[in-house]
């Protein structure tokens, strides 16, 4: 019984970590996704092909995506 135990733990262990490698621009919001949605589109029609059909689901810019962007630069001053 201990070796069996030990066995599954083991296999537990070797199996790879479930995480994304990178961001996905695109993500699928609302129902029973919760707050976090489902960010694993990379273009947005994959993201509406997903959502398609589920009444109260929506798609929407990955928001760990669009904050990471830095904000353009400003305008320069015209000095006269």
């Amino acid at each position: 019984m201990r070796i069996a135990l030990l066995v599954v733990v083991m296999m537990a262990g070797l199996a790879p970590a479930a995480h994304a490698e990178r961001d996905y621009p695109w993500c699928v919001f609302g129902g029973e996704l919760g707050a976090s949605g489902d960010c694993m589109y990379e273009t947005r029609e994959q993201c509406l092909a997903s959502a398609y059909g589920r009444w109260n689901l929506y798609c929407d810019i990955n928001p760990r995506v669009r904050f990471r962007q830095p904000a353009p630069p400003p305008p320069p001053r015209r000095t006269h």
